[in-house]
């Protein structure tokens, strides 16, 4: 089982360093969008080492105010290593549409969660597979500008 973790995690690792960097090479041109979504690169601080943390996401719900996230992992049983830095530094940085907004990360309520999650779904269905697939509840994350 550990061995499987290592390398489903070494897995995401290298898929969203592969997608920053042809994100980056092509001037966001190529790979803006996945799955009908805004590629959004998430800026964290990381919870044991301090240092800022980059993953490559998609965003199924944003607007001038708030930038949603879903915490899935592809269905796996463990919230992902980004989530857990949010949750201990909620002040993120979010590149969206070429944009670098500072938001403040919270996990969604669970009457804002059941909101949410037809519009989700409705984004992109492959959310309700991951959600049946895992056994946790997958985490939902509002991303709203920080109070000055």
């Amino acid at each position: 089982m550990r061995v499987r973790q290592s390398v489903t995690d070494a897995g995401f690792r290298l898929m969203s360093s592969g997608h920053r960097a042809i994100l980056r090479l092509s001037g966001g041109r190529v790979l803006r969008t996945a799955f009908g979504m805004p590629v959004v690169e998430l800026r964290t601080i990381g919870r044991k080492t301090g240092q800022t943390r980059t993953t490559m996401l998609t965003s199924p719900l944003h607007d001038e105010t708030r930038v949603v996230l879903v915490a899935s992992k592809g269905g796996d049983d463990r919230d992902p290593q980004w989530y857990g830095n949010l949750a201990a530094h909620p002040d993120v940085e979010i590149v969206i549409e070429g944009e670098t907004r500072k938001l403040r990360a919270r996990t969604a309520s669970a009457s804002e969660a059941a909101d949410l999650w037809p519009q989700i779904v409705g984004a992109y269905k492959g959310y309700g597979g991951y959600r049946n697939r895992t056994g946790r509840t997958i985490p939902i994350v509002i991303c709203e500008p920080r109070p000055d």
